[in-house]
């Protein structure tokens, strides 16, 4: 048990890891379990060292969650194939969701458009036009 002094070398596992990076620090927030004797006031805070052991990074690709669309049981986002201007779904799976992001962990690579709007009007193999931003000066 800690009497309020300075613990040292206690161990915690991750409870939960933000999705996404607070816009202005960069950082994630983190919450862990602690022992249950350990005697820590409410809201306070800690330097922590993470020692992984056992685990793999899980690449993610992240998208609007306005691309995600109910397929069956699962979750799909709409696809655009540059080659033939064409969209068509693809199966998903959602690894994490935070606001107005989702982290896909399966089912996208990186470089793939996708579809962030009007997913619930669209039909496979329809032909869309790429909307392009207007350049900002």
């Amino acid at each position: 048990a800690n009497n309020g002094g300075s613990p040292e070398g206690v161990t915690a596992m991750v409870r939960e890891v933000a999705a996404s990076a607070d816009p202005a620090t960069r950082t994630f927030q983190v919450k862990l379990a602690l022992p249950a004797d350990l005697n820590v006031p409410l809201g306070a805070t800690a330097y922590v060292r993470f020692a992984a052991k056992n685990t793999v990074a899980v690449p993610v690709v992240k998208v609007p969650t306005s691309a995600l669309l109910k397929e069956g049981d699962g979750t799909a986002v709409w696809v655009f194939d540059p080659a033939t201007s064409t969209v068509n779904t693809r199966t998903v799976q959602v690894l994490t969701a935070d606001g107005n992001e989702v982290a896909i962990r399966a089912g996208l690579q990186p470089g793939d458009e996708v579809v962030a709007a009007g997913v619930h009007v669209l039909s496979p193999g329809q032909k869309v036009t790429r909307f392009a931003a207007a350049a900002t000066q």
